[in-house]
């Protein structure tokens, strides 16, 4: 199984930017497919994000499409997650989840997660 650490969040003011990062260790991310994932006070975990490794293909929720990004970096064994354009509704904590999948199927919310980081936490402030 594949361990992961979340890193990068922050305070942020609202229209700002970030990125998250999430290192893999124990096994290569190509073997995976990836997501993030976000976690608000009082509210359940909610998809923000995947892609499949392989083929390159991503997948965004509604709410994050046209102001986040989610890229991978072999040599670093790595995901990102570059948000531009951030809301206050974007506070959160942030997971990475890794996927054991070779052929993922279209969308990125219902894929086997086995793995997840313990998270990063995001703030943005009005």
């Amino acid at each position: 199984q594949v361990q992961l650490v979340e890193s990068g969040g922050g305070l942020v003011q609202a229209g700002g930017s970030l990125r998250v990062s999430c290192a893999a260790s124990g096994r290569t991310l190509s073997d995976y497919a990836m997501g993030w994932f976000r976690q608000a006070p009082g509210k359940e975990r909610e998809f923000v994000a995947a892609i499949s490794w392989s083929g390159g293909y991503t997948y965004y929720a509604d709410s994050v499409k046209g102001r986040f990004s989610i890229s991978t970096e072999s040599a670093k064994n790595a995901v990102y997650l570059q948000m531009n354009s951030l809301e206050p509704e974007d506070t959160a904590v942030y997971y990475c989840a890794a996927a054991h999948l070779d052929s993922p199927w279209y969308g990125g919310s219902s894929w086997p997660y086995e793995s997840w980081g313990q998270g990063t936490q995001v703030t943005v402030s009005s």
